[in-house]
């Protein structure tokens, strides 16, 4: 009930919503009662069980002004006095017609009021699990299936609004509704009333235990559907490599596997959820006829005080205490896969970020000498060491490259100073200030990055180059050209409108590069990271991107990550990774000249 209540809170305040919300299902609560008590006094009159001595003297009798009921009889009997018993009929008729319209227009105005509540509340926590979730740290969504995020916004929330809100109405109105049938029917006969609620506790222990089984089967069904969308994010998003591989028949037999286990996931959830309804229906009806019994032989029997038009009264109106409780029976039931998505949504909004803002962080204004690393050490894992005791030092104007093998550790070295991760031995100094006391906005808006794959969205080329942005078209037009990519965007289609399709799929390499490029000029970052930027593109493209990257480095301190040692020659400084430490550094003719250097191992392997 915890996280029932805690999503109910994304509904805004609850009290705008409860109260006219309550106010209008009772409405339609007390007059759709009224429909069946107001046929009491017809029935009373067309079994003949009223004197006309009697019909006389209620119409002259003026009730108490608080009681409907006697004025509504009064009302009745003058219909008969002056238009006989066909007139009272007529009277009947025309005020069931006027309750039953107060009723159900109440009605309609309190399924507005759900329908609004619903919306906002699942819209509120949409919005909230998305915006959490992008305030997480980057390790984060590399222990995390992508898919598996998706299916938690998508469709567990989806799964909220379903279960949780339904259930939250059927609380509310349908619990109204019941409580006017049961003070009728008390008022109508108690002791028929009594005798009635015997199976309450029946029902009660037997959807308990079904309730508990149904909370473990939908938990399970999510979280295989969450499996099925995975699967299929990864095979579509891989699509070139699962036909070049011809692993068809391998994506089909996982999805196979995770469908078919959600199947019967899902069938043993429905199974007890649908056991609820006919158990319940099937108590409501032996209910009828336990009271069409007991009643009946208090009047064939002439033992109790019930008559005939009463007894009629009370069975029309017990009839329709069966489907308020069956609504909220069918509630309790769904809300269980309500609540089982509920839980995997806020674990992921309680999901706390490693990488925070210290409350005293300083916004920094400029960048104005050096960045310095200073025996910076770092793991993913315990035990398991990526970085050892780097020390570092990029002066201000400065071109550093990072070299060595895959695996080394110079990627890492990147995302701290971006601070994507934060350093678990040592320190990084950005103007002798430690990066972990500067606002992550304020340091990544001096920090642009270009990395080994491009990552471009399915927009126009003018909102990819600007990015969140608001930049003009000039502005723009400018960064592509410094970026050498206005030439092929203005033999695009549509120019700089033309949509590039699903991570730019339209582009070759060299293009979706450039328009890369194009981005971080655009932001005019005093420090720029180039990971592995030219790496897998051709010797053409290269050269493009290359004389885009030299514009871009232009008056800039730049960390440069690369394989082909060509594009670093001109480096100020080389460092030399390997296994997570700095084994030589220089510039490219001094490591060179190490005759025994791993340095040069590395330029002769490339034929340099």
């Amino acid at each position: 009930m915890n996280i029932y209540f805690k999503i109910l809170k994304y509904a805004g305040n609850l009290q705008n919503f409860v109260v006219p919300f309550v106010f209008t299902s009772l409405i339609a609560g007390v007059f759709g009662v009224l429909n069946l008590v107001l046929l009491k006094p017809l029935l009373d009159v067309l079994f003949g069980q009223v004197a006309d001595s009697v019909i006389v003297e209620m119409a002259n009798k003026k009730p108490e002004t608080y009681q409907i009921l006697d004025w509504y009889q009064k009302y009745f009997t003058e219909a008969i006095l002056s238009d006989g018993k066909l007139g009272g009929l007529k009277f009947v008729c025309f005020t069931i017609l006027g309750v039953s319209f107060v009723a159900n227009v109440s009605r309609y105005f309190s399924l507005r009021l759900l329908e609004r509540f619903k919306t906002n509340m699942v819209a509120n926590l949409r919005q909230a699990v998305f915006e959490h979730t992008l305030q997480l740290h980057l390790s984060f969504y590399s222990n995390e299936k992508k898919g598996e995020l998706i299916s938690r916004i998508t469709t567990d929330v989806q799964e909220v609004e379903n279960s949780i809100a339904n259930s939250f109405s059927a609380a509310i109105k349908e619990f109204i509704l019941l409580a006017a049938y049961l003070v009728a029917l008390f008022y109508i006969s108690w002791k028929l009333t009594l005798f009635s609620l015997i199976v309450i506790p029946v029902t009660g222990a037997f959807l308990g235990i079904v309730l508990k089984r149904m909370r473990h089967n939908a938990g399970d069904s999510q979280q295989r559907l969450s499996n099925l969308i995975s699967i299929m994010d990864e095979a579509f998003g891989s699509m070139r490599v699962v036909k070049a591989f011809l692993a068809e028949a391998f994506i089909s037999k996982r999805f196979f596997e995770q469908n078919t286990a959600y199947r019967k996931s899902m069938f043993a959830y429905a199974s007890k959820r649908e056991m609820a309804n006919p158990f319940s229906e099937f108590i409501g009806i032996s209910m009828v006829a336990s009271l069409l019994y007991f009643g009946g032989s208090l009047i064939l029997e002439g033992t109790g005080s019930l008559t005939a038009s009463t007894f009629i009264s009370y069975i029309a109106i017990f009839s329709q205490v069966i489907r308020p409780a069956k609504e909220i029976s069918q509630a309790i039931s769904t809300a269980q896969r309500g609540l089982a998505s509920g839980q995997r949504v806020m674990e992921l909004i309680n999901q706390k970020a490693d990488i925070v803002d210290d409350k005293d962080a300083t916004v920094l204004e400029s960048f104005n000498s050096k960045i310095e690393f200073k025996n910076v050490g770092f793991s993913y894992i315990e035990d398991k060491e990526i970085l050892k005791n780097i020390s570092l030092e990029i002066k201000k104007g400065q071109t550093v490259a990072l070299v060595g093998a895959s695996g080394g550790g110079k990627s890492t070295i990147a995302d701290l100073l971006i601070r994507f991760y934060d350093v678990q031995k040592g320190e990084i100094l950005l103007d002798t200030q430690n990066i972990k006391n500067i606002s992550q906005k304020s340091l990544r808006e001096h920090i642009g990055v270009v990395t080994q794959e491009p990552m471009l969205y399915n927009d126009s080329i003018l909102n990819n180059i600007a990015f969140g942005r608001n930049a003009g078209l000039e502005e723009i037009q400018n960064a592509a050209k410094i970026a050498n990519a206005h030439e092929f965007i203005m033999n695009q289609p549509e120019g700089y409108e033309t949509n590039i399709g699903d991570r730019g799929t339209k582009l070759s390499g060299g293009q979706k590069q450039r328009l890369s490029i194009a981005r971080a000029i655009l932001q005019n970052p005093p420090i720029l990271i180039l990971d592995e930027a030219t790496s897998a593109l051709d010797t053409e493209s290269e050269k493009l991107v290359q004389d885009a990257l030299a514009n871009l480095m232009k008056n800039r301190t730049s960390l440069v990550i690369a394989h082909r040692l060509s594009t670093i020659q001109n480096a100020d400084k080389i460092y030399v990774i390997q296994n997570g430490e700095v084994v030589e550094q220089g510039t490219h003719q001094s490591l060179f000249d190490e005759e025994n250097g791993y340095y040069r191992k590395l330029v002769t392997m490339q034929g340099l």
